[in-house]
């Protein structure tokens, strides 16, 4: 049986090295960048260097075994596979908001097993071994305690598309009437990772990179949130990603259902 905490080791200190290179190259990275999907889809020189030294790394420490990166592509095969967001939240990259990561998990057989999520402005770092945890730092989490949905924090995010915002919008704005309060951060690792910690009860999101949830998704688990990752919930939607606390998740789910989340 293959053990996950060695691959945390080394997802945490690539994560690192990747995270000081990322902080070092701000200034120039953002004077020129280019979009993907849509003109709000960017993609900086530090997105793609991040990458390049994390593959690199990789390569040296673990010959031989495949990477899926968000900026250079690549598949889940059977066995190990390194899953690598360089920079999740680049548009807070862009504009200078601290909420960014660097992310990178090991799956095996297309499940994470092993993954750490670096934040780069602030040095702090999100770890979980399947079987063995989630830690922040180093120290255990847990999520939230609640059981009032009425009482909940939600986190959310928005597609790139604006056909497709519209119809999210329509969701949130059902869903604001139903919890506490609201919050778009803007970085999915780092919002999964929050749900551990409990400063979110609950996160939702539809089209998600492996890369954005790989890490975090199972940081979120390991801390006993109830995690639905794209396509095991249809009625969410195929490429819905679900975090909750264990309290509060078979009332958001519904809600989130009743608002429409599934066909947006």
């Amino acid at each position: 049986m293959l053990d996950p905490r060695p691959l945390v080791d080394i997802a945490t200190a690539i994560g690192l090295e990747a995270g000081a290179l990322v902080q070092r190259m701000r200034a120039s990275a953002v004077v020129s960048f280019d979009t993907k999907s849509t003109s709000t889809d960017v993609v900086t020189e530090a997105d793609r260097a991040s990458e390049q030294l994390v593959r690199t790394r990789l390569s040296e420490s673990r010959p031989g075994e495949p990477v899926l990166g968000e900026e250079e592509g690549g598949t889940v095969v059977e066995g190990l596979t390194w899953v690598v967001d360089p920079i999740d939240g680049t548009v807070n990259y862009l504009y200078g908001i601290p909420w960014y990561s660097v992310s990178i998990a090991a799956q095996l057989d297309g499940e994470s097993i092993a993954g750490a999520v670096v934040e780069p402005a602030t040095g702090r770092v999100w770890t979980a071994a399947r079987g063995h945890g989630a830690f922040l730092d180093g120290q255990p989490l847990r999520v939230s305690a609640t059981t009032d949905l009425s009482l909940s924090l939600l986190g959310y995010g928005f597609a790139y598309r604006p056909e497709r915002r519209r119809r999210q919008a329509d969701a949130w704005a059902g869903m604001a009437t139903r919890v506490r309060d609201m919050r778009r951060a803007g970085a999915a690792s780092l919002d999964l990772c929050s749900v551990a910690a409990g400063r979110l009860d609950a996160y939702a999101e539809h089209g998600l990179g492996r890369w954005d949830w790989a890490a975090g998704g199972l940081i979120a688990a390991e801390a006993g949130a109830v995690v639905r990752l794209p396509g095991s919930s249809p009625e969410l939607g195929e490429d819905a990603t679900f975090a909750a606390a264990p309290g509060i998740a078979e009332a958001m789910h519904g809600a989130l259902v009743e608002c429409g989340f599934g066909q947006v």
